[in-house]
């Protein structure tokens, strides 16, 4: 159960299974559901107060949700995609257009209604339920489209934002909005020198309460706050650092030295990954399934339904997500690919970006809280089916698609899934065959590289996998580069000089596979013992040892390492793209099936 909830699956399933319990409600016992969502509920400071519905509270958590979409979408910035500007121009025309396209669609139903003001609410796609679609439906689909939907979606919550500013915020009060800009200015000074998140949090309170008393919707500050919260790997000197600090401690364990010890180890990890770990859970199973269940309820009859589904607010936003958006989001690619000559270029193939269009054409969170500002009565109950049905309906057009997809012959699924576009090379010192150590064939089409510590207990556990991995895949070379850890391990160094004193004598993989295997026995005399039991020249191998013959190639190892931004052991790069996350066989096995497939198509 907790490996499911880890996964968008599982926020997505949290958020269908709250809307549900919404609608039970709602038709069970309406008037009990409407009554617990107008309760009022006052936080007062003296004779200052603010006084909200219970539901209006729940749409102000929402701002933790902006905040966690802001936080991914800095750190594509900082990191990952968007790290190459140029990057960043296909999906801004591609999500603005997937926003006008169907608010031209929802105000051409809708011209002569007197419902154009709803436009709004056809506009924006869900994150949430867009990537846990993506997880069931989209399990063929390549690594490039979650990202592709992520910036999507957050140009997309970025226009609706100052949409929810400009257009369905009550009368502006300026003095209070001065406040909350100051607090921001206050924000982004601070990150010259403050690195304590109370400080941060206190600010966003203020520019939050601010803004609500300015009359601009608060969730802006979110996305704001997350966009500025920078990322960055983690150092080998902040954890060398680190590691000193407990050093320390552990000889002597004052309170001083705790805290010391403490802010040392938060300051090696970035704010924005420290603080996705912690809100990211909470506003995937907590926040956005509260805003679902205080929003999505309305009672549903079959008059009701004939009248929604002839409405043309319910038709409006229903058309404008299942044709608009993946018309406007294929559209503009294809329009901003011919008019660029090819220089900008979709991240994946045209049949994985007509899936991601589908999947976008979802709306729920954004647009329930655009619906709630824009109508009242029997029109927000036709919006809100709207939106309902915009899940079904995406949901059975990405499936119709992949499931097209899946029909093709293998060579022409390939190309339409992963394109020709260039991939981003993470491996600063791209693999050498003179001077690496590689297993097996040298014109393979995946290089797996590993930057290792043979004192490292990770890197044992990480050996059978890729043994066995290697087996699997008979096209598939390995290469190992040193990065001993000699502030934790101190027999690293030495390990390492002992392997590359075997590769003198041809004998490099018997001594890293006994390493690794012997991990407890690091020591000279061991190392000794373990020259003896591969076959080598023990006299020359003492030789070398004393001469440090290893160093050299040891400290290019660590040199690439430094460049690539390797801090810790073990890590892989796949074709020249770091792999993030776990290194398990099931984790490395898909991606380097990833890897080959995306090579198959670019060769």
């Amino acid at each position: 159960m907790r490996a499911f909830l880890r996964t968008e699956t599982g926020g997505a399933a949290a958020l269908v299974a709250a809307a549900y319990a919404a609608l039970v409600w709602a038709n069970a016992a309406p008037s009990v559901y409407t009554s617990v969502w107008d309760t009022r509920l006052s936080v007062r400071f003296g004779t200052y107060g603010i006084s909200l519905g219970l539901r209006a509270w729940v749409s102000g958590l929402m701002t933790l949700f902006f905040f966690v979409v802001g936080l991914e979408a800095r750190r594509e910035f900082d990191m990952g995609e968007l790290r190459e500007r140029k990057r960043l121009a296909l999906p801004l025309v591609a999500g603005l257009s997937g926003m006008l396209v169907p608010i031209a669609l929802y105000l051409a139903i809708n011209a002569g209604h007197g419902s154009e003001q709803g436009w709004g609410a056809a506009m924006s796609t869900d994150t949430a339920f867009a990537l846990g679609v993506l997880a069931v439906v989209g399990r063929g689909m390549p690594p490039g489209l979650r990202v592709f939907i992520l910036l999507l979606s957050v140009v997309d919550d970025l226009l609706a934002l100052g949409v929810i500013a400009s257009v369905y915020s009550g009368r502006i009060t300026v003095p209070p909005l001065i406040v909350a800009i100051g607090a921001l200015a206050l924000v982004l000074l601070g990150r010259l020198g403050v690195r304590h998140g109370s400080v941060y949090a206190l600010l966003g309170v203020v520019a939050w309460v601010a803004l609500l008393e300015s009359g601009v919707d608060p969730v802006v500050i979110g996305l704001a706050l997350g966009l500025l919260t920078y990322a960055y790997p983690a150092s080998r000197a902040d954890l060398e650092h680190a590691s000193g600090l407990f050093r320390l401690f552990r000889e002597q364990p004052t309170p001083e030295l705790e805290r010391s010890v403490r802010a040392g180890i938060a300051s090696t990890i970035s704010p924005n990954d420290r603080l996705q770990r912690i809100y990211h859970p909470w506003t995937s199973y907590t926040v956005v399934p509260l805003f679902a269940l205080a929003n999505s309820g309305i009672e549903i009859t079959g008059g009701q339904l004939a009248r929604a589904f002839t409405s043309p607010v319910t038709l409006g936003i229903l058309i404008a997500y299942v044709v608009g958006k993946p018309l406007g989001i294929v559209g503009a690619c294809a329009l901003a690919t011919l008019a660029s000559r090819g220089r900008l270029r979709l991240p994946v193939g045209w049949g994985a970006a007509t899936a991601g269009g589908a999947l976008c054409g979802i709306g729920f969170t954004v647009s329930l809280l655009i619906a709630t500002l824009a109508f009242h009565g029997a029109r927000l109950a036709e919006a809100k089916l709207g939106i309902l049905a915009t899940l079904v309906c995406s949901f059975l057009t990405a499936r119709l698609v992949t499931a097209a997809i899946d029909l093709l012959p293998p060579p022409l699924r390939l190309r339409v899934l992963f394109g020709k576009a260039e991939t981003i090379v993470d491996l600063a010192v791209p693999v050498d065959p003179d001077r690496d150590h590689i297993r097996g064939p040298h014109q393979a089409p995946v290089t797996v590289v590993e930057y290792g510590d043979y004192e490292c207990p990770y890197c044992g556990q990480a050996e059978p996998v890729v043994r066995e991995l290697l087996a699997d895949f008979g096209d598939v070379r390995y290469v190992w580069r040193h990065l001993p850890l000699t502030d934790v391990h101190i027999h690293a160094q030495l390990a390492a000089e002992a392997s590359e004193a075997a590769a003198r004598q041809g004998r490099f993989w018997d001594m890293h596979d006994l390493l690794l295997s012997h991990q407890e026995a690091l020591r000279i005399e061991d190392l000794h013992a373990h020259a003896a039991a591969v076959g080598l020249d023990t006299e020359r191998f003492e030789r070398d040892m004393r001469a440090h013959t290893g160093a050299v190639r040891i400290a290019e190892h660590v040199d690439s390492a430094d460049l690539s931004s390797v801090a810790g052991t073990p890590t892989f790069f796949i074709n020249g793209r770091r792999h993030h996350g776990a290194y398990d066989l099931t984790s490395l096995t898909a991606a380097v099936r990833a890897a080959r497939e995306r090579a198959s198509v670019t060769a």
